[in-house]
């Protein structure tokens, strides 16, 4: 394997480098970087999300970009706000040591006239939203003639998003001689459109399987009735007292809706939907980052560009109708080599749907049993015990209420004290499965029949027994 210091960057970039943690290259910076430094030649880079697709192009386009000339050199389209920020602020994390570069993020729901003056004063690399730049391009401020590199990340959500044209009206402004490389999840027929058109005898990289889940990803499914579907979600959650989780919905109203009930329950949730004001999804998605949410609801639309590498699970509230749709949520979790599963409720009339998900994926899909009442007061319990063990003691102001504290205690004995203790920290688990356990119809066993067929005919069972309420 490869390590960074080999690959010929400048002592600048490997200072960086080495303050940002990189240890050693992620196979897609393995098999990207190199080209990049080395050849002119265009490059189609099929892998997930969380696979470090940023690094593999930002760290050679900072060093091949020339500080000396005031003119853009390279171009960055992403298909968010969210992204292209972040791309702008990894780019600005590799290049601290490496001169005046200037990089400039131009998106949708921020001042313009702002924009138009950063562009003024000159960038060397922009980042931009497709819909802002063909404004910008419009009112003559965005100047791409001098481009050399373009380069489109996560372009299957860019076109899954209505930016195919767009793209293509951008495309043309810039040089013909340009180096192109193109970064996607999935290799669609639109994707390859794209590649035919603009791309020069492109180089297909693919890290994994193209149109696979991301590795370290499992999948899982529980078969319910669709109108228990809130209360499984809540027993998933109650299970999982470490949860950090994306709820995907359908609809705006269902994600409301979903959030609503989850607040109201006492989850720390909110929602992510088009509804919102730019303002509310910057405050949702900051408290999300910061986990001072641990559970949110969202569309795909507004989850788009969400970039999050602690997730621990994703849950699928509805499936998705296209495939390549749950490809994309599912690798929201898994990152930065930690695992992650994804997870789907599933109802009777979504079956079919699910079955062309699995022959995507290419991997096993796990039913599993809907955790009961004890089980998730069991598995709370545990987790508390253990924080419990660990948590920190070392505070003087606890110190100078302990004797108090020991006078009005004093007539329990320690088991009653334990016992007055867990009550009082698990009222809610216990009031809600306490008699709770009949409340979900279980799944019959001729409803729980799950078969596909494989390309011989035969039938093959998905991993895993259907789940049902006990």
């Amino acid at each position: 394997m490869i390590n960074f210091e080999e690959m010929g960057f400048t002592p600048g970039i490997l200072k960086a480098i080495q303050e940002l943690g990189f240890e050693q290259p992620m196979p897609v910076q393995e098999k990207v970087i190199p080209l990049m430094l080395g050849d002119e030649c265009d490059i189609i880079a099929l892998a997930q999300t969380g696979t470090g697709k940023t690094a593999a192009f930002g760290l050679p386009l900072v060093q091949a970009t020339d500080t000396e000339t005031n003119s853009t050199q390279a171009l960055i389209l992403c298909p968010t706000r969210e992204l292209c920020m972040q791309i702008a602020g990894d780019l600005s994390d590799y290049s601290r040591y490496t001169g005046k570069l200037n990089i400039l993020a131009v998106y949708g729901g921020a001042s313009i006239d702002n924009q138009i003056r950063g562009l003024k004063k000159g960038a060397h690399i922009i980042v931009a939203t497709p819909g802002r730049l063909i404004d910008l391009i419009g009112r003559r401020a965005a100047k791409l003639n001098n481009v050399s590199t373009v380069i489109l990340d996560e372009a299957d959500e860019m076109l899954n998003m209505g930016f195919l044209d767009s793209i293509n009206e951008i495309l043309e402004e810039v040089p013909k001689e340009r180096r192109t490389l193109l970064f996607s999840a999935t290799m669609s027929s639109e994707i390859a459109s794209i590649a035919r058109k603009y791309m020069n005898d492109p180089i297909e990289i693919t890290i994994g399987t193209k149109n696979s889940s991301a590795e370290n990803v499992s999948h899982a499914y529980y078969l319910v009735h669709a109108k228990d579907k809130y209360k499984v979600l809540k027993r998933i959650a109650d299970f999982e007292p470490d949860i950090y989780a994306i709820v995907f919905c359908r609809t705006r109203i269902e994600t409301q809706d979903i959030a609503s009930k989850l607040i109201n329950d006492g989850y720390n949730a909110d929602a992510l939907h088009g509804d919102l004001s730019q303002a509310q999804r910057d405050t949702v998605m900051q408290k999300f980052r910061l986990k001072n949410l641990r559970i949110l609801v969202a569309t795909d639309v507004a989850a788009r560009g969400l970039d999050v590498d602690d997730l621990t699970h994703v849950i699928n509230f509805s499936l998705p109708d296209d495939p390549e749709i749950y490809l994309h949520r599912c690798g929201r979790t898994g990152r930065a080599g930690k695992t992650g599963i994804s997870i789907s409720l599933v109802h009777l009339r979504e079956k079919q749907n699910l079955q062309r998900i699995v022959r995507m994926v290419k991997k096993p899909f796990k039913a599993m049993p809907i955790p009961t009442g004890s089980e998730i007061c069991g598995k709370q319990l545990s987790s508390w015990v253990t924080k419990l063990e660990t948590v920190s003691t070392d505070h003087q102001e606890i110190e100078k209420l302990l004797p108090e504290i020991k006078l009005k205690l004093s007539g329990l004995d320690r088991e009653e004290l334990l016992k007055r203790v867990i009550s009082l920290e698990f009222d809610r688990f216990l009031d809600d499965y306490r008699h709770g356990e009949d409340l979900i119809d279980p799944i019959t066993e001729k409803d729980s029949s799950f078969e596909r067929s494989d390309k011989r005919g035969s039938r093959v069972q998905y991993t895993g027994i259907p789940g049902t309420a006990y």
